[in-house]
């Protein structure tokens, strides 16, 4: 254990910045090159941030990007918003800070992020046509269509693909009717568009018989929700698209929980959850992007600015409030990172407060819960091999430095977490 970090935002932003200098000489394990989430390519997003703001050289970023590409970029059916052709899109995108920068390569990897996300869309209405349940991967945030959505929206937000991928949306969120052959869920019974036949981990599982509906913002449907809501925001409509939002809202709605400390929601939604009406959580868990109450109220509170709705938008904005001030939820969160730790909640009250209709309360808490990340008795800033969580976005260091900067800058630093589906 490491002696206590005792210095603000910026400082510990440049010190993990400087300790991910330049990438290994050698073999590192889980350095992987073409991962955003939890490699390389989340280094170079560190790095093209940081120059994009004139905090840190442009041959960062560069070293970074040399290394993700040192071999042939994944376009196959593993990739996805946070790993190969659309990852390495998505931070070339960010890098291209003046016309013509990095342009031959991205117009390479679009066209082959174009067939990927068409034979997805293709398979995805097959599947649909025959009636089967779709897996988590086909539309999530990290791994589906909703990801690849995330690009395609700040990359070409007047194409037909986009609309393609938010037309999918719409119909992924219409009610299925179980049919009379039905096993485990009863005939005849409602269900959401999106349940799946898995368990959360994507795998089958004989704990979650007849799989689950997932809630969350990396695999379940508040990802969607967020997309939608973000398109429409930017004006980017398709038929339907407005009563799909309602759809999942009416959805959360129906599985909104109200406690001691105030609202929140279930991680999942089970078969047996479904008879009883109740989830089988009697109480929130950590407030994470992921999962939880932080990264839902933030996709709900999206879906508000997108509709209107004034009133949705202060219930999402105190679910947030109350989580990231309850100290129960936050002793459950026990990490430092974007995912499920404390840089993730900083980040999201900073973006929500940024949309809020009372902004002071969130604004304060983003400093308060950074404190514990730049007091924190871990060091988080790896040199020659990464902690146990890597050097990534998604849990590691570089995610931990990135929402640092996003707090310590002189303006709002936005945009890199459109990976997120925050903003």
């Amino acid at each position: 254990m490491t002696a206590p970090v005792t210095t603000g935002p910026a400082a510990l932003a440049s010190a993990i910045a400087d300790r991910l200098d330049a990438p290994p000489t050698a073999a590192v394990p889980r350095w992987w090159p073409q991962s955003l989430a939890h490699g390389a390519l989340g280094v170079a997003l560190l790095h093209v941030e940081r120059a994009r703001a004139g905090f840190g050289p442009w041959r960062r970023a560069h070293d970074w990007l040399a290394y993700a590409t040192r071999d042939a970029v994944q376009a196959g059916p593993g990739s996805h918003l946070h790993q190969g052709a659309p990852a390495l899109a998505f931070v070339l995108n960010r890098a291209a800070d003046r016309p013509g920068r990095y342009g031959t390569a991205l117009d390479v990897l679009d066209r082959q992020i174009a067939g990927m996300t068409r034979r997805r869309i293709d398979r995805a209405y097959r599947r649909m046509d025959r009636g089967a349940r779709p897996a988590l991967a086909e539309f999530d945030a990290i791994r589906g269509l909703a990801g690849l959505g995330a690009y395609l929206l700040r990359r070409d937000p007047n194409g037909d693909l986009i609309r393609a991928v938010l037309c999918y949306l719409v119909r992924l969120t219409e009610p299925v009717i179980e049919p009379v052959t039905a096993t485990v869920i009863d005939a005849g019974q409602t269900m959401p568009g999106w349940w799946t036949d898995v368990a959360p981990s994507g795998q089958a599982s004989p704990d979650f018989p007849g799989g689950h509906a997932n809630t969350g913002m990396a695999h379940g449907i508040a990802g969607p929700l967020a997309l939608l809501a973000l398109a429409m925001r930017d004006g980017v409509m398709v038929e339907g698209q407005r009563d799909a939002i309602r759809r999942i809202q009416a959805w959360l709605d129906r599985w909104r929980q109200e406690g001691a400390t105030g609202v929140w929601w279930p991680y999942w939604i089970t078969c047996g959850g479904l008879r009883a009406e109740r989830p089988a959580s009697t109480g929130p868990g950590r407030p994470s992007w992921c999962y939880g109450t932080a990264g839902i109220a933030r996709a709900q509170q999206l879906a508000a600015l997108a509709l209107g709705d004034t009133d949705r938008q202060r219930t999402a904005e105190q679910a947030l409030l109350t989580a990231l001030t309850d100290p129960a939820q936050l002793a459950l969160t026990t990490d430092l990172s974007l995912c499920h730790g404390i840089a993730g909640l900083a980040h999201i009250a900073q973006r929500a407060a940024a949309d809020a209709t009372s902004p002071a309360a969130l604004a304060d808490l983003a400093p308060r819960l950074l404190v514990r990340i730049t007091e924190h008795d871990t060091d988080v800033t790896p040199r020659e091999a990464p902690p146990e969580s890597g050097p990534g976005l998604l849990e590691g260091a570089a995610g931990i430095a990135l929402a640092l900067h996003s707090a310590s800058a002189s303006g709002p630093v936005w945009g890199w977490d459109a990976c997120l589906l925050i903003g």
